[in-house]
């Protein structure tokens, strides 16, 4: 699939990741619809990116927010909003509105993004959607925050199980799961940490914008989950 000349959403876009996936994809050719809750850190990945880009505030957690977000018809879809990790209290301390909060960020709005998307690409002759997910959605170790891990673990299967959506729809859905990446936010969280705790390097912006464009371009690929590990390369989980 071409990127040129497509229409892009990218959930999650104001700052950090979501923001260096809206400049990639500009960069190839889309024109990308930012959405994003913070109104001020949108506008300025609007103007960094020039007339290719839209931003559209919008609340995930909301699903009229979602079906106006969508009323767009992208080709292309990047599942990139959530959070939260890091939040305190969480489950089991945290209140049923507050995890289920989390829930519905990380993992039901982009099923429901999906969703609404994919009538929309099947009329379009296709399309190409990239979920991001995360490490803590990965392996048996604890926690700190057992809803995102596992809405994010959530995201890899439900990922696998829509494969068949190449076949049905032309609509290929593949998944980013990356450790600590290295962000504004995440470079200046890193040098706080102790020397002695740093270990491994942070997972470089550019790899990770690699990959998403690999999975909107390569036909071939459909319910694939690639993992970015600090300090190796990127791996097809299996």
């Amino acid at each position: 699939m071409e990127i040129e000349g497509k229409l892009a959403v990218i959930t999650g876009a104001a700052v950090g990741i979501g923001r260096a996936i809206a400049q990639r994809l500009a960069l190839e050719g889309a024109q990308v619809v930012l959405a994003d809750i913070d109104e001020e850190g949108g506008r300025r990945t609007r103007e960094l990116i020039g007339p290719a880009a839209e931003f559209v505030r919008a609340d995930l957690r909301d699903d009229d927010a979602v079906a106006e977000l969508l009323a767009c018809r992208p080709q292309i879809l990047v599942n990139n909003a959530g959070g939260g990790a890091v939040l305190r209290p969480c489950f089991p301390e945290a209140d049923a509105g507050r995890w289920t909060a989390s829930l519905d960020l990380n993992l039901r709005a982009p099923m429901l993004a999906t969703q609404l998307a994919l009538e929309p690409m099947r009329q379009a002759g296709g399309g190409a959607i990239v979920n991001m997910s995360s490490t803590a959605g990965l392996g048996f170790e604890p926690h700190v925050s057992p809803e995102y891990s596992a809405a994010k673990a959530a995201l890899i299967r439900l990922t696998a199980t829509l494969a068949p959506l190449r076949e049905s729809h032309g609509v290929r859905v593949n998944c980013v799961v990356p450790d600590w990446v290295a962000t504004e936010r995440g470079i200046a969280e890193y040098e706080a940490l102790p020397s002695a705790e740093r270990g491994l390097p942070q997972v470089p912006l550019s790899t990770l914008t690699d990959v998403v464009v690999d999975l909107i371009t390569d036909d071939s690929v459909a319910g694939r989950s690639v993992h970015l590990p600090r300090g190796s390369a990127p791996r097809v989980l299996e």
